[in-house]
């Protein structure tokens, strides 16, 4: 069934191609929270093992509600971990286990990656693609993005 929300169907698969991008980098950081959790050790480790719980579960809603948004707007939502690797612009790491501050300073470029890359996406969904409801919805994305990045930044010395 077509959607009739005023926004074209052209113009809805291109928000819905942003989208994928952007639930392919919260897939990818999600994974690389979780690999942290796990390989966590030394000084801080609980405080840090629950620090990266918590943006991982943070991480972990916001990927199923970028994925039904795609739907929203009429669209299948990729769902393979070789179609996130694809549409990433965030890099793993794999094989590598960094140290605590190795693992901060990664969590904490990736999340203002993530911040910057939204940023960009807002002024594509609201001119381009006339779709104020993404715009708002990535607005969200973003605000946490940058709060789990201060969060991550109060740890650098």
């Amino acid at each position: 069934m077509s959607l009739h929300i005023g926004i074209t169907p052209q113009n809805l698969k291109k928000s819905a191609t942003i989208l994928a991008t952007i639930l392919s980098n919260e897939m990818t950081l999600y994974v690389k929270t979780r690999k942290f959790h796990w390989n966590i050790s030394g000084n801080s480790f609980m405080e840090l093992h629950k620090l990266f719980e918590d943006q991982y579960r943070i991480l972990e809603a916001n990927i199923d509600e970028v994925a039904e948004r795609i739907s929203q707007l009429g669209e299948k939502t990729i769902g393979t971990m070789k179609e996130f690797i694809e549409n990433s612009t965030l890099k793993e790491s794999p094989k590598e286990y960094a140290s605590q501050k190795h693992m901060l300073e990664e969590l904490l470029d990736n999340h203002e990656q993530m911040a910057t890359e939204l940023r960009g996406f807002i002024p594509a969904f609201e001119n381009e693609n006339h779709d104020i409801g993404s715009a708002d919805f990535v607005t969200g994305l973003l605000q946490e993005h940058e709060k789990m990045a201060w969060v991550l930044r109060r740890y650098q010395v």
